[in-house]
């Protein structure tokens, strides 16, 4: 029977259509470090990311939305994975936002940072510091 929470306790995963898996697998476990942990179907990638589950498949919209995909909840390491990405090539997107001040890469509103940058599909991920 279920209680009121509905899906308030149930797991959620991020899902990252991609237009060619051996190019997104390239990415997503060389360059992001992500551990895969397989998958049944021939068009789909499952990795580790955490505590958490990011599945990679095949589409033909990949790259289609304009908003972030995923998130990745980084800490003050934020500085430090910036660093390491874009010497693995990442480029990083600088957005224009109200009461958002940038500092190199890493922008900043408040307490919370963020930095966003582009998987070979043009899906946009992201690093918050909390």
């Amino acid at each position: 029977m279920l209680g009121t929470e509905l899906l308030g306790t149930k797991d959620a995963m991020t899902t990252v259509a991609v237009k060619n898996l051996g190019v997104a697998r390239k990415f997503y476990e060389g360059t992001l470090g992500l551990t895969p942990i397989g998958s049944q179907e021939p068009s789909v990638a499952t990795y580790k990311s955490g505590h958490s589950t990011v599945l990679v498949y095949e589409s033909q919209y990949a790259g289609t939305n304009k908003a972030t995909a995923a998130t990745w909840v980084v800490g003050d390491d934020i500085q430090d994975l910036v660093q390491a990405l874009k010497a693995k090539g990442v480029i990083f997107e600088h957005y224009d936002m109200p009461g958002m001040k940038r500092d190199g890469e890493v922008h900043a509103t408040g307490r919370t940072k963020a930095a966003w940058f582009k998987d070979p599909d043009g899906n946009i991920l992201a690093l918050v510091s909390d």
